[in-house]
């Protein structure tokens, strides 16, 4: 999905996303395994120690469900009013329509260099890529812009010939169609995300799971109604890695409570959730915060392009962390007292 609805960097980011996601899980497998086997062939090798931020927590996380969940219903309505105000000026020029122009340059330059120049005249926002050739670019601007990109780039680079090669003008109607396949990408990966949950552990957890992604995509889309910052394509790109994310350190959860319903037989629901999310406490705070390093990487050091992309991942981390403890697991609470009711 990151590849199909990313441009430029973003694509590049979906495919070393990828090799890292099958590298990692060949060296988990197959490589951790045969030196973990070497060790414990050594008789001085007694036991693993693993790094624990906390020693053995025991906070009541299900106990503040109704203020967690009291917070996220704020911020969820407060996020979909700014963007139900906002209306279109939440989309960028990939759902708005915009000018579209080919241009060679001979020799080439940077997308850098051409993003410097369109941002001194408030075109810095521009989707700007290769097209074919490093010498071949593609430019996407506002409709409401009048000025000659070519003649602008002309005045800028005059070392450099310029060729407009094509213009054309992408319309509002192939905007609504792209926010509608954006649209539907999402809901897709919903759809198989609830039929892989229900099929890997049961109904409740899938339910539990769609609530948490649906809430983070929600208040990661009002981050951005509220900030000012525009929807494009690559941030559609973003969600989808949110969902994965969170899907992840929710599963984690997930396992654990379904391993210690089996073992904690004579303890409650509450009991067994707020055991497991604190056992699994110090993995999802460690895991957060060195994926969170990345990101605030990303964004600061990752230039203009994906500064955006960047933001909506820190916001997505976050809020996902949150709603795997806070939203996913007390589903399954509430999941077992509608079901012992009925």
């Amino acid at each position: 999905m990151l590849y199909q609805f990313g441009t430029g960097p973003i694509r590049g980011f979906a495919v070393t996303l990828t090799l890292g996601i099958l590298t990692s899980m060949f060296t988990a497998i197959v490589v951790t395994r045969l030196i973990l086997d070497l060790f414990c062939r050594r008789r001085s090798f007694v036991s693993i120690k693993m790094l624990q931020l906390f020693h053995k927590p025991n906070l009541d996380f299900v106990n503040k469900r109704f203020i967690a969940v009291s917070l996220s219903l704020i911020l969820i309505l407060v996020g979909m009013t700014s963007f139900f105000v906002k209306g279109e000026k939440n989309f960028g020029i990939d759902f708005t329509g915009g000018k579209l122009i080919q241009l060679k340059f001979i020799p080439s330059v940077s997308i850098g260099a051409i993003r410097r120049v369109l941002k001194n005249v408030g075109l810095g926002k521009s989707v700007i890529q290769h097209f074919g050739s490093e010498n071949d670019f593609i430019i996407k601007t506002p409709l409401e812009v009048k000025d000659n990109i070519a003649n602008l780039l002309r005045r800028s680079f005059r070392d450099i010939d310029i060729t407009a090669e094509r213009t054309e003008m992408v319309g509002a109607q192939v905007g609504r169609d792209l926010r509608n396949q954006a649209l539907l990408a999402i809901l897709f990966a919903m759809i198989g995300i609830l039929a892989y949950v229900t099929w890997r552990f049961e109904l409740k957890f899938a339910v539990g799971a769609i609530l948490a992604l649906v809430h983070d995509v929600l208040i990661t889309i009002g981050a951005f109604a509220i900030t000012g910052k525009e929807i494009t394509l690559p941030i559609v790109a973003a969600l989808l890695t949110i969902v994965g994310y969170s899907l992840n350190d929710t599963i984690v959860v997930f396992v654990r409570i379904r391993d210690n319903t089996r073992f904690m037989k004579k303890s409650n629901d509450k009991e067994i959730i707020n055991t497991s999310i604190n056992q699994t406490l110090s993995r999802t705070v460690l895991t957060s915060v060195t994926t969170l390093f990345v990101v605030v990487s990303l964004f600061y050091l990752g230039g203009e392009v994906i500064h955006d992309f960047a933001f909506a991942l820190i916001v997505g981390i976050i809020v996902g962390t949150y709603s795997s403890i806070y939203i996913a697991s007390p589903t399954l609470l509430m999941w077992n007292k509608f079901k012992s009711k009925s």
